[in-house]
């Protein structure tokens, strides 16, 4: 008896047929032997080229000299009594760059009508350390009328960029050295400090840029505990970073700014500006609602010809007045 005789037969398999790859399989083998070879690849490179710590922080710190990516470096957002602050997405970027054997990025996984799966990674290809989340998006915008869902195909991929922009930052800086991301900001404030347009035109810019949101300039005087024109540069730092928080919408105006309460004299005296202004209103209306007087109403024709005198009854204003002695003279003469 033959060997072939003694083998179990698959049960997966067709009868009278042998299974063999088809061609979906085979391009999934091919994609899959790629990814290897691109993983090994890249981790020969890294070992070859290994990165100098040195030369590295030296990269990350002229960077940060930039004035714009200092200007982006940090953002803030208040959560319950606490403001919390931290490097931005753009400065984990830099980082990521200058530290070197690094990649980093955002795919989206699958998506259906309602959700999007999305991983966002970190891979530090030299020590081989690797953070990546994988989390989902609900494809849906929140607005203050209510949701909708999006079916617009850009509309879909900003919210889903913006939201695996948050994780990727959380994935560089956790395979990046705490102390060369503290590095980073310091040098960033440094540069900060020195690139503030402390002029009276730029306070203006910068009371104005918040006036969009509402926030007037007593309520960012009231934040600051002075005068604007008084404003030292670190509370300038500040107030970017929170314009940058309202600009992204990460917090609201009323998370920073308190409301200002306006005075009982104040009040007292626009209640009694209003007081007057609605009496003044009222006295006016009541005048021209007053209808006009009968006294100086014309009269009507018919009883203007009953009252009009004669020619003859009116007296002679140019006559001298008869005597009283020769008009009895004349009556007793004539009777």
């Amino acid at each position: 008896m033959s060997n072939t005789n003694n083998r179990v037969a698959n049960p997966f398999a067709p009868t009278g047929a042998v299974s063999t790859p088809t061609n979906g399989q085979a391009t999934a083998m091919t994609d899959q032997a790629r990814a290897v070879a691109e993983v090994q690849a890249a981790l020969m490179i890294a070992k070859m080229n290994p990165r100098d710590p040195i030369k590295a922080m030296d990269r990350i710190l002229n960077s940060c000299t930039r004035p714009t990516l200092a200007d982006a470096a940090t953002y803030a957002y208040a959560r319950g009594k606490s403001n919390v602050t931290g490097p931005t997405i753009r400065l984990a970027e830099a980082i990521a760059q200058g530290w070197g054997n690094i990649q980093y990025g955002i795919r989206e996984v699958s998506q259906t009508a309602d959700v999007s799966t999305v991983a966002a990674y970190a891979w530090d290809v030299e020590t081989n350390t690797r953070r990546e989340v994988v989390f989902q998006v609900p494809l849906k915008r929140d607005t203050k009328k209510g949701s909708y869902r999006l079916t617009d195909s850009r509309d879909i991929y900003e919210l889903v960029a913006n939201q695996g922009a948050r994780r990727l930052r959380a994935c560089i800086l956790g395979v990046i050295p705490g102390d060369v991301v503290e590095a980073a900001l310091n040098q960033c404030a440094v540069t900060q400090k020195a690139h503030i347009d402390m002029t009276p035109e730029g306070l203006q810019k910068l009371a104005e840029s918040f006036a969009q949101y509402g926030v007037s300039k007593a309520q960012i005087e009231k934040r600051i505990q002075r005068r604007l024109d008084a404003i030292q540069p670190a509370q300038v730092i500040s107030l970017r970073n929170i314009f940058r928080s309202l600009r992204e919408g990460m917090s609201t105006a009323s998370d920073w700014f308190e409301p200002i309460e306006i005075s009982s004299t104040e009040e007292a005296q626009k209640k009694g500006a209003a007081g007057l202004k609605a009496k003044l209103k009222k006295k006016e209306a009541s005048i021209e609602a007053i209808p006009p007087s009968t006294d100086e109403q014309p009269l009507p024709e018919e009883e203007i010809a009953t009252q009009t005198i004669a020619p003859e009854d009116q007296p002679d204003a140019g006559a001298p007045e008869p005597d009283p002695w020769i008009a009895g003279y004349e009556a007793a003469s004539k009777a």
